[in-house]
């Protein structure tokens, strides 16, 4: 792809092309960019299953004309049972559990997500449950062609997931990882959305699924209990602000990383680069995402047990005394050690003026992989960003883990409403950097700006080391230029997993939208 893909009635950016064409179908039907994605929310859900399901959490950020921006956090807490004793109990004293009942400890958190945000649709103007989910039910019932990504995943991953309950009957055909281009079926999935569609979405709390789930989930090590789903609740917050010389960015509220997303950016705008490509543009961004890394490792948690206000990093002061760190010669020694991460981000806009940008997340690929035959739901191992250990993030009940999740919108000076974002854990800051800088401070066209060659700081998506990632389309002088700087260099190749499946939908004052997907992914860019 090199070019966007631009219209005036609709825009939508997906990394499925299943997902972008449902969005694409609800906006021509004349739903709401809200209503759309939670059509491609769902059908998403069933296609790239090793990257989301209904079974995880989500964020969103939704542009209103007139409307002050809102956010959705649909982020589940940890159950009630769930403390470092009762891990301890059970042979984790150190380190949380990654696959299997142990791991699955927080509430899935989207759906409510999907049912808040609708909320934000007059009830007379909103589409029925049934048009919303018809995709993603036909998806599961009649299959899905198992992409090369999803096949690769599964193969990587078995020997940690094909033991585990659940998981091998629901993606494995004849006990092994489907090849690309199998028909995958999940007809229990199908019978859930079914029932979400006819009960309504708030039955995955409170009603018979909520039980089914509850015991499927006790029965195989989970503290989850049905107290726990029932006292869930999406929440509508104010994103966090910044504002820079090219317009107000925003992003997600913690326990997510937004804010490291928006200080990334702002200490960038202080450093006063003016060409892109070049050592001044990479260095700058990567130099910028350590101080805000520091920061965020030091005291990013659930909201309600921080110090202060994640917003307090913003402040102007700060800011100015964070940028003035940076060396623009010499790269700082980087030691950190991340958490993985696997993700979908999905943006669209529409003809009434609504802009989206949502992130759709069971935290590993495939999550716990405990899934439930009955329901086809697995669950989302984001319990496993807990620390066992005293510290922000430490592990208590009903406490919200840290999220690399983080939807990126902003308002930009010259009227333009911009979503984005990506998949991809530590490098989701990163990747939004690249393509905002690219974009908005550059002026490179907005398909260009995804498309470009990519760096990550750091270890995601399966990567061991800690190093200064960069695909090997750069030019071999800058990558010369950074390693005399003193960053640890590796090489990826070119269009690397590892560099996140990125996406953006630009809306612009005149009307016109425009819309960009990642070809690192299995997506689509569509606008009408």
């Amino acid at each position: 792809m090199l070019h966007s893909a631009t219209g005036f009635d609709g825009a939508f950016s997906a990394p499925h092309r299943a997902a972008a064409l449902t969005g694409r179908d609800i906006l021509q039907a004349g739903g709401t960019a809200i209503e759309a994605m939670v059509a491609a929310a769902a059908t998403i859900a069933v296609t790239y299953p090793h990257m989301n399901g209904i079974g995880g959490d989500g964020f969103w950020l939704i542009h209103r004309p007139g409307e002050k921006a809102a956010g959705i956090s649909a982020c589940g807490q940890a159950a009630r049972l769930a403390t470092p004793e009762w891990y301890a109990a059970r042979g984790f004293s150190t380190t949380m559990p990654t696959r299997g009942g142990p791991a699955a400890l927080t509430v899935p958190g989207t759906i409510g997500g999907w049912e808040k945000a609708l909320s934000l649709v007059p009830a007379e103007k909103r589409l029925p449950l049934e048009t919303l989910l018809a995709a993603a039910i036909n998806y599961a019932e009649n299959g899905i062609a198992v992409t090369g990504n999803q096949a690769q995943c599964t193969a990587d991953k078995f020997d940690g997931l094909c033991d585990v309950p659940g998981f091998a009957g629901t993606f494995l055909i004849d006990g092994k990882a489907p090849e690309a281009g199998a028909r995958l079926c999940q007809k229990p999935l199908a019978s859930t959305l079914r029932q979400l569609a006819a009960e309504g979405l708030s039955s995955c709390y409170s009603g018979a699924l909520a039980r089914i789930h509850a015991a499927f989930l006790e029965e195989n090590g989970s503290p989850l209990r049905l107290d726990d789903f029932a006292a869930y609740e999406a929440r509508i917050v104010d994103p966090l602000e910044v504002d820079t010389s090219h317009g107000r960015l925003m992003n997600m509220t913690a326990p997510t990383q937004g804010v490291a997303s928006l200080m990334i950016l702002a200490l960038f705008d202080r450093l006063g680069v003016r060409e892109s490509e070049g050592f001044a543009h990479l260095h700058g961004l990567i130099e910028a995402t350590k101080q805000a890394f520091i920061l965020r490792n030091a005291g990013l948690g659930d909201p309600d047990f921080m110090a202060e206000p994640a917003q307090n990093w913003l402040s102007a002061d700060r800011l100015d005394a964070l940028a003035a760190r940076i060396d623009g010669k010499t790269a700082l020694p980087w030691p950190h050690e991340p958490a993985e991460g696997d993700t979908i981000w999905m943006g669209a806009a529409d003809r009434y003026g609504n802009v989206v940008s949502f992130i759709q997340s069971v935290y590993w690929e495939f999550g716990s992989g405990l899934t439930c035959p009955e329901t086809g739901v697995f669950f989302q191992n984001r319990g496993a960003g807990f620390s066992l250990l005293p510290g922000p993030n430490q592990l208590a009940p009903g406490k919200r883990p840290f999220h690399t999740l983080n939807p990126a919108l902003a308002h930009l000076k010259d009227g333009r409403v911009m979503a984005y974002g990506t998949m991809g854990g530590e490098g989701q800051p990163q990747t939004q950097a690249a393509v905002f800088s690219r974009y908005v401070q550059f002026g490179q066209e907005l398909q260009a700006a995804v498309t470009a060659p990519r760096w990550l700081l750091g270890r995601t998506w399966g990567e061991e080391t800690t190093t200064l990632k960069l695909e090997d389309r750069f030019d071999p002088a800058l990558v010369s230029a950074l390693k005399a700087a003193g960053h640890d260099v590796e090489m990826l190749p070119a269009f690397s997993d590892a560099a996140g499946h990125a996406g953006a939908v630009v809306l612009h004052e005149s009307g016109l939208m425009e819309a960009a997907s990642d070809p690192r992914a299995d997506g689509f860019a569509l606008a009408d």
